[in-house]
């Protein structure tokens, strides 16, 4: 499965992005994706997930409240929608994609995208 991030940018706190992330395969409406982000000198961290039917969501504590992750199957798109960005928000978002969704660690999910920048002003 190909991923491919887009979406990101530059905005002021307070502010708000949608990040969309296309898949190869209409393999892809079977598989958990999420959203993870790497910030300069940190780990790539979880932010959010969800399942393949967008029955179940998942969400880092910091980002509850203002991020919410979505679907289009027919698409074979995954987004995550952010409001009220923050400044300590700012890092490359990448999508993952797994046939099982078992965990949020980075090494659970097997296939990548590219990253998009999201930078937030203060």
């Amino acid at each position: 499965v190909q991923l491919q991030a887009s979406g990101g940018g530059l905005v002021q706190a307070g502010g708000s992005l949608r990040l969309s992330c296309a898949a190869s395969e209409r393999t892809f409406s079977s598989y958990a994706m999420g959203w993870f982000r790497q910030a300069p000198g940190k780990e790539r961290e979880f932010v959010a997930a969800i399942s393949w039917d967008a029955g179940s969501t998942y969400y880092v504590d910091s980002v509850k409240g203002r991020f919410t992750i979505s679907r289009d199957n027919a698409k074979n798109t995954v987004y995550l929608q952010m409001n009220s960005l923050k400044p300590e928000d700012t890092a490359v978002y990448y999508c993952a994609a797994d046939p099982d969704w078992v965990g949020v660690q980075p090494y659970e999910f097997d296939y990548w995208g590219q990253g998009t920048q999201v930078t937030v002003s203060s």
